[in-house]
């Protein structure tokens, strides 16, 4: 006989408890196993491919891991210091920016040359703050990156964490399954499931896609020769997980570089904003579709909200395990609306029959008559 509902309840809300308590006290010390876990369960699905073309488990997983590590190590020499390079450039660059574009306004609003007038302080007080706040938090942010991550994190812990996970990922699955109450064991599963297809059409499908834009936003920009464009590109390409958040702080930002840059020269200023609306395009037409698929059940709002709530709880770490559990709760919240509905709590006792099945009902018997 199985346990009643509410000591099942007990028991699972003391696990809860538990691995709410571990991400509190160890915090920086789950970081390696967090991120080897989330690159593990990224690349299962090539390793499983290498598996069916005749491969080992052991060789694909060696195999994934040299190509990943090749692309790492150029990544970070090539493409890291450029893009370190320009974010501090544009931060420094944000007093004269904003001095040009006051310049610009003082020309058709002679009204703002005025010292004291509202807007002008506000555009001085804009260009210092940028300037000021801007190098301090990009410095602030290096440096409790560093402090975090360690330089032997990075290089040896995270990639042998990922090694061993992903060679060993199908049999830890299946000794998880084992261990599945029996009684709740097809439910559990098919949430499971559920669980997987929202994260692998998140993570693995809609990461595809931010890098797929990051990169075709950071070359575009970078050929049609804007300054900055390389760090605005992979900016907008990195946030555009978010549906048109992305393309807007983007095109924003691209728009106003190009205005600075290009004034007089208005197709230039139209190609800047014509890479935005064709990368929303390509998004919504072909990449989306094909790497995503359908609805992952993750919407934005809510996303923002378990992004902000578990990094102020958790801070990095609860970054990195805010999709995960925003999926998961998501799934867990449909299955529970589900039930609802089929409970006596929400049909009540009079024994009739829920609403949706009482027009149906009520239809068939009109098509009888």
């Amino acid at each position: 006989m199985g346990l009643p509902v509410r000591a099942q309840a007990k028991y699972w809300g003391i696990a809860a408890a538990v691995i709410v308590l571990i991400l509190m006290l160890l915090g920086d010390v789950m970081m390696p196993f967090l991120v080897g876990m989330a690159v593990a369960y990224f690349l299962d699905p090539v390793a499983d491919r290498l598996e069916r073309a005749g491969l080992s488990r052991v060789g694909a997983t060696v195999t994934i891991t040299l190509c990943a590590l090749v692309i790492f190590v150029l990544g970070a020499l090539l493409v890291l210091p450029t893009l370190i390079d320009q974010a501090v450039a544009l931060a420094n660059a944000a007093p004269d920016i904003a001095g040009h574009f006051h310049a610009f306004l003082t020309e058709r609003f002679p009204s703002l040359a005025d010292n004291g007038s509202t807007i002008r302080k506000t555009l001085t007080g804009i260009g210092e703050a940028v300037q000021a706040k801007g190098g301090e938090l990009l410095n602030g942010l290096l440096t409790s990156v560093v402090g975090i991550v360690d330089l032997v994190v990075l290089i040896v812990l995270v990639p042998v964490v990922t090694f061993y996970l992903l060679m060993d990922w199908d049999r830890m699955v299946a000794e998880v399954d084992k261990l599945l109450p029996l009684d709740h064991a097809p439910v559990i599963r098919r949430l499971a499931g559920e669980v997987d297809r929202t994260l692998a059409g998140f993570i693995r499908g809609q990461g595809t896609v931010c890098l797929i834009l990051g990169v075709f936003y950071a070359v575009a920009l970078g050929l049609l020769g804007l300054n900055y464009g390389l760090i605005v590109g992979f900016v907008a390409g990195m946030i555009s997980f978010v549906p048109y958040v992305g393309a807007v702080v983007g095109g924003t930002l691209a728009l106003g570089l190009a205005l600075f840059q290009f004034w007089g020269e208005w197709w230039m200023i139209a190609i800047a904003g014509g890479i935005f609306i064709a990368g929303q395009q390509v998004e919504g037409h072909v990449l989306t579709p094909k790497l995503v698929g359908g609805s992952v059940g993750l919407h934005p709002v809510w996303l923002i909200f378990a992004l902000s709530a578990f990094g102020s709880l958790f801070g990095f770490v609860g970054l990195l395990a805010a999709v995960p559990v925003a999926a998961s709760l998501g799934v867990l919240t449909r299955f529970s609306i589900a039930q609802y509905k089929d409970s006596r709590l929400y049909r009540g006792t009079s024994g009739q029959t829920r609403p949706e099945a009482a027009s149906e009902e009520r239809a068939s018997n009109e098509d009888r008559d």
